[in-house]
């Protein structure tokens, strides 16, 4: 019984350790121009992943808090968005450790870090929000207004603004990224696993904050 109960979080360990581990061991073509660290995009581009999904889940509560003015979605709102950010700065972080060694420097004002970082900030914001309200109800309306406004924002900070920019980093106008690579089906093997398992440990997490928010609510 508990083990179907819990077999979602089993999944997303075993994922985990075999995207890490494989990820770190698996034999890598050398002849990409990032050569051996090209392993990183087992770890950055999940972290980009799991984050745009935990903000949407928490896009998703702040509609449902503004529809139904239940509490506990504010506080779920709240929680994911948490979440995201942690994500969001991890997958910032392995991004300038990336960046150095493919530019030659941990930042490099390219559009795609610029616009990560905005967004970061966006989301920031929001919890600096959160805590100058006092009042319980007032303060769920703004921050979940505020939510849909920076989840309307993100997609144009990290995609469609840096998409039309000149940029080094993949996905950007220039024609010869200094970052190019294909992965072949033995790379994709341990890519797809390793986003279903970071995405499912982020919701883990998220759901771990609330849970500790309701403890702390309770003995309040």
């Amino acid at each position: 019984m508990q083990l179907k109960k819990y077999w979602w979080k089993i999944t997303a360990l075993l994922l985990l350790l075999s995207s890490v581990y494989y990820g770190l061991t698996t034999r890598i073509p050398i002849d990409n121009v990032i050569q051996e660290s090209l392993r990183n995009v087992f770890y950055h581009v999940p972290m980009w992943f799991s984050m745009i999904l935990l903000f949407t889940i928490s896009f998703v509560y702040s509609l449902l808090y503004l529809n139904k003015g239940n509490p506990k979605y504010d506080v779920l709102a709240t929680s994911f968005a948490v979440i995201g950010c942690l994500f969001g700065v991890l997958g910032l972080l392995t991004g300038m450790v990336w960046a150095r060694v493919a530019w030659g420097s941990y930042w490099n004002n390219d559009p795609k870090q610029i616009g990560s970082a905005m967004c970061l900030l966006i989301y920031a914001a929001l919890f600096v929000l959160r805590k100058s309200v006092t009042d319980d109800d007032k303060r769920g309306k703004l921050t979940a207004v505020y939510n849909v406004f920076a989840y309307f924002l993100m997609y144009p900070a990290i995609y469609l603004i840096p998409s039309f920019m000149v940029s080094s980093h993949p996905g950007g106008a220039t024609d010869e990224p200094l970052m190019v690579f294909k992965m072949n089906p033995n790379l994709r093997a341990i890519f797809y696993p390793a986003v279903v398992g970071w995405i499912l440990v982020g919701v883990w997490i998220a759901q771990l904050r609330y849970r500790f928010y309701q403890l702390k609510e309770n003995h309040a």
